[in-house]
């Protein structure tokens, strides 16, 4: 079976978004091994944008500081569009301050982890998110 093929058997698609080719590539593969997990990744608030309007997540997980629009501005343009609001976001950063946690709140993410990433932690958030999207939509 071709990986396109394998691909398209994944049942959920998670969006990784951080301007750090290092960051991007340690969640691919904390991902990889989930089985009903595909992933794909933008560099910056605008490219993701642009896979969200193509090929829509089922789950982002997204960084805070990058450049052309910070993760607080795309998850706040995520969560008031109507077409896709129902996108878990879970903010991934370095930033862990009670203010910085309350306007990722206030943007209207739905988890926050900080960095540097625990892939266990992050499966079990991700397998938690997912299972809970699925219970809902049942």
């Amino acid at each position: 079976m071709s990986s396109t093929e394998q691909a398209s058997q994944k049942e959920y698609h998670v969006l990784i978004v951080d301007d750090n080719a290092q960051n991007l590539e340690l969640l691919e593969v904390y991902l990889e091994d989930m089985d009903d997990v595909r992933t794909s990744s933008a560099c910056d608030g605008l490219q993701a944008l642009e896979v969200i309007n193509t090929d829509k997540p089922d789950l982002i997980l997204l960084d805070i500081m990058m450049p052309k629009m910070s993760g607080f501005e795309l998850c706040k343009q995520i969560k008031t569009n109507p077409k896709t609001r129902d996108i878990i976001v879970i903010m991934v950063t370095a930033l862990n301050e009670t203010a910085d946690i309350e306007r990722a709140t206030e943007c209207g993410t739905d988890d926050y982890l900080t960095k540097p990433i625990d892939r266990k932690a992050l499966i079990e958030l991700v397998r938690s998110q997912i299972g809970a999207r699925r219970n809902f939509n049942q």
